[in-house]
């Protein structure tokens, strides 16, 4: 549940897209390892959070909207997965919930939840990949 394949895949599609290059769907896909019909739909997310850019047409292909400066890990899973959790029980599936007295393991698990999206956000893609 911390990361989907999904999330992976779009780190990885990110990471090829750094060197600032305008890249067709092949070569990221070989380069990172990705089945190529999940990369369409994980390219689509990231596009519609201003991650990156689509460009269609012979001279067309993939590059990144944003400076690497300006990007976190964690902006990326959130493209891809906007409810990001260790677990459900963060999303109020615990069973617990529903009680007068808010689970235990719950609050522990928020403040997991809240010291992962942390770490996620502490440094630049460029930071990470220097």
């Amino acid at each position: 549940m911390l990361f989907t394949r999904e999330s992976d895949y779009a780190i990885r599609i990110v990471r090829a897209l750094s060197d600032g290059e305008r890249s067709n769907i092949k070569t990221i896909c070989r380069k990172e390892d990705i089945p190529e019909a999940f990369a369409y739909k994980i390219i689509k997310k990231l596009s519609n959070a201003d991650i990156v850019d689509v460009k269609r047409g012979v001279s067309g292909g993939f590059s990144l909207k944003c400076d690497t400066n300006d990007i976190t890990i964690y902006d990326i899973v959130i493209a891809i997965d906007p409810e990001f959790a260790i677990t459900r029980c963060i999303n109020n599936f615990c069973s617990m919930n529903g009680t007068d007295e808010r689970c235990k393991v719950h609050k522990e698990l928020l403040l997991v939840q809240k010291e992962v999206e942390n770490l996620l956000k502490k440094k630049s893609l460029r930071e990470i990949l220097k």
